[in-house]
C-alpha cells in the first residue's frame, strides 16, 4: 500500500501480496516437504485465520457499518455461492472422494490445453510418476484459484472501507494462502512433476486474488453503499471454505491434535494482528 496512489492500484498491490502467499507455500513444499504433523498444523493455522477473520472482522465490521439485514443477506449469499460452486465443481474439495470422481485423463487435458495455448506443459520425472497425485494437485490448483477470487473481494471491500483495514485483511489472507500453496504443490511433487513446474502451478493459482480484488474495486468504488454487504459476503465465503474444506482436510491428512493447535494459533495471530493494526 503506497500513499498517494489511486485506490484501485493499492487494492491490486495488496491483493497481489496476499496472493503471493500461495506461491510462497508452493516454494516451501518443493524445498522441504512437510510431514503429517506439520501439514495438520499449517492447515489448522489457515483455518483459524479464516474463521476468526470472517466473524471477528468482516461480519462484525459489516454489522457496524450497516444493519443485521444487510449483513445477513451478504453472508448468506457468500456461503450459498460457495455451496453451489462446490456442488457443481467437485474438484474444489481436498479429500479423496472427489478426486476419485475426476476423470482419469484430466491431467492429459490440462497438458493439452497448455500445449495448445503455448503456456508450456508439465514436465515429469522419468521414475515415480503417479497420475492420481498429479490429478489431485491440478484439481486443487483450480479449486484454490476459485477460492482466491472472493478473497480478493474481501481485500478490495476492506480497503475501500478503510485502507488500514484492507492492509490487515491482506496480511491475514497471505498467511492463510501459504498452506494452500503447500497443498497444491505437494501432491504434484510426489506425483513426479518437476519442482519448478509444481511451484509455477501454485504461484499462478494465487494470481486470481488480484483479479477478484480489481473486479470488486471497480464495482464498489462507484457503489460505496454496498461495501458492508461485500464484507459480509466475503465472510460467508470464508466460513464455508473453512468448515467444508480446510478443517476436514486438516483432520484427514494431518494430525488432529496439531490441527486443533493450529486453529488456536491462527486465531491468536488474527487477535494480535488486529491489535497491531488497531482495527
Amino acid at each position: 500500500m503506497i500513499p498517494g496512489l489511486h485506490p484501485l492500484i493499492n487494492i491490486v498491490l495488496l491483493s497481489l501480496m496476499a496472493g503471493l502467499g500461495t506461491g510462497l507455500g508452493g516454494l516451501l513444499a518443493v524445498i522441504r516437504k512437510p510431514g503429517k504433523r506439520s501439514y495438520g498444523l499449517l492447515m489448522g493455522i489457515t483455518a483459524g485465520v479464516m474463521i476468526c477473520l470472517a466473524f471477528l472482522e468482516l461480519v462484525n465490521e459489516a454489522l457496524h457499518l450497516s444493519n443485521y439485514i444487510t449483513t445477513t443477506i451478504g453472508f448468506t449469499l457468500g456461503a450459498s455461492l460457495m455451496y453451489v460452486l462446490d456442488h457443481f465443481a467437485p474438484h474444489m474439495r481436498f479429500g479423496e472422494t472427489e478426486v476419485r470422481e475426476s476423470q482419469p485423463h484430466s491431467v492429459g487435458r490440462f497438458n493439452h490445453i497448455f500445449r495448445r495455448r503455448r503456456f508450456g506443459q508439465l514436465h515429469y520425472h522419468t521414475k515415480g510418476y503417479d497420475r492420481k497425485l498429479v490429478n489431485t494437485g491440478m484439481l486443487l490448483a483450480v479449486g484454490i484459484t476459485l477460492h482466491n477470487l472472493p478473497e480478493g473481494i474481501a481485500v478490495g471491500a476492506g480497503y475501500l472501507h478503510n485502507p488500514t483495514f484492507g492492509l490487515f485483511i491482506a496480511v491475514a489472507i497471505m498467511l492463510h494462502n501459504i498452506p494452500e500453496g503447500i497443498a497444491t504443490a505437494l501432491p504434484l511433487c510426489k506425483g513426479g512433476v518437476c519442482r519448478s513446474d509444481a511451484f509455477k502451478v501454485a504461484f499462478l493459482s494465487g494470481l486470481a486474488e488480484p483479479v477478484g480484488a480489481l473486479l470488486a474495486g471497480l464495482f464498489l468504488v462507484n457503489f460505496q453503499e454496498l461495501v458492508p454487504a461485500a464484507l459480509a459476503f466475503a465472510g460467508g465465503v470464508m466460513v464455508f471454505i473453512t468448515l467444508d474444506e480446510l478443517i476436514p482436510t486438516a483432520r484427514e491428512y494431518g494430525h488432529e491434535h496439531y490441527t486443533a493447535i493450529g486453529i488456536i494459533l491462527g486465531s491468536i495471530f488474527v487477535f494480535v494482528l488486529s491489535g497491531m493494526f488497531g482495527v
